[in-house]
């Protein structure tokens, strides 16, 4: 088998997707993705990525990986990581559609046949929107479904929490702190600030009580000192852990910042390769490690940075709040590493526009995920996707 053309698939709708599909002489084809600066990444994909992997066996997973990172290095998830990270999927999918088996075989077994979910209470327009990114921005109208779960945590986070354990999703994360960061970029919050930041927890407390798991995202925004103040009013909400409480340009500050909080530091999907990892362990205060399959360097990478939080004794959570290629890879990854805590889901997502434009989504039922029996990682876009007026493709082939 050799790799034939490269092609990369954008729906203006999700400007800051872009999956890459890799076509081979045997008919086959393997599907990746990844998240941010699409149309650099799609352009390095092109310009770099496709000469050096047309012509190539995709079966030699490995040594396709090394021909394209050899140069570069890993140091940073910018727009070269994020195109490995996509190719390196696309050639996992490749390899378990080769051997007709999924991926989470592929990759040596799996450890269970389901992984509980937690809710990451993002809403429809996510991302189909960038603007809804940013809390500030998000009261803009009608709700495209009934799990406008950003809103619902920001106004009624006790019904938001009782809608989840009725369909028996025992955790959830949210992040009710960003409207203050996004105000002062990270140095300052006001008192009523934290006041309103604290109330959904609060409410979810008088709601549920202790019932329900709660993971705190801070989206990398605070300050070192104001981080270590929230973790300090945090305390009487028993949050399950703290996610990123800021940029982890030296994540040594983590262990300063773990001294305030009783919850489990959670890092971070903002952080490539096993390099990056290994620094984030040593630092002796890691509690989670959240790894982005699309930013990292895509499974290879992954598999890697699992084995080594093993030998640490940390458990891994693959993150995902963007797009349905990245969250079955990362199912399949849960579902294969001993040391897996909990796997990342977004209901708005996976019951809202995933299915508009791919089939074969893992399923979700009574706060787990389970796969299917379909080889590679089961995504593939539905025929029409092609059609939508907002689709653009480009594809390099041998010449």
């Amino acid at each position: 088998m050799k790799i034939t053309g490269v092609e990369t698939v954008r729906l203006a709708e999700f400007a800051n997707l872009v999956w890459v599909l890799l076509h081979t002489d045997e008919g086959l084809s393997g599907l990746g993705e990844t998240f941010f600066g699409a149309s650099a990444v799609e352009a390095y994909v092109h310009d770099w990525c496709a000469p050096r992997l047309i012509g190539k066996d995709p079966l030699a997973l490995q040594a396709r990986v090394n021909e394209l990172t050899d140069y570069i290095g890993w140091r940073g998830a910018g727009v070269e990581t994020r195109a490995y990270s996509a190719i390196d999927i696309a050639l996992w999918d490749l390899f378990g559609k080769a051997y007709g088996k999924p991926v989470a075989d592929m990759l040596g077994g799996r450890s269970r046949e389901s992984v509980r979910t937690y809710n990451t209470c993002a809403g429809y327009k996510y991302i189909r929107d960038a603007r809804a990114q940013s809390v500030a921005n998000w009261h803009r109208g009608a709700s495209d479904g009934p799990y406008e779960d950003l809103e619902a945590f920001l106004t009624d986070a006790g019904a938001l929490a009782r809608s989840l354990l009725d369909q028996g999703i025992t955790a959830m994360k949210i992040w009710p702190f960003d409207i203050a960061a996004e105000r002062s970029a990270g140095w300052d919050i006001t008192p009523a600030e934290l006041k309103a930041a604290l109330k959904p927890f609060e409410q979810i407390r008088e709601a549920v009580g202790d019932e329900i798991d709660v993971m705190v995202e801070f989206h990398s925004l605070w300050s070192l000192p104001m981080a270590k103040k929230l973790a300090r009013e945090l305390k009487p909400f028993k949050t399950y852990w703290h996610e990123d409480p800021f940029r982890l340009d030296n994540v040594g500050d983590l262990a300063e910042y773990a001294r305030h909080s009783d919850a489990f530091v959670c890092a971070s999907e903002t952080l490539a390769s096993k390099h990056a990892f290994r620094e984030y362990l040593q630092t002796g205060r890691a509690g989670v490690c959240m790894l982005d399959l699309s930013w990292c360097g895509g499974i290879t990478e992954a598999r890697k940075i699992a084995a080594m939080a093993e030998a640490f004794k940390v458990p891994i959570a693959p993150h995902d709040c963007t797009g349905p290629v990245v969250y079955a890879a990362s199912c399949h990854l849960s579902m294969h590493a001993t040391n897996t805590l909990i796997q990342e889901s977004v209901r708005a997502f996976y019951t809202g526009w995933y299915p508009e434009i791919v089939v074969g989504l893992p399923a979700v039922e009574r706060g787990f995920i389970t796969l299917s029996q379909a080889p590679g990682h089961g995504i593939s876009f539905r025929d029409e996707v092609r059609q939508r007026p907002d689709f653009t493709s480009r594809t390099s082939r041998e010449s």
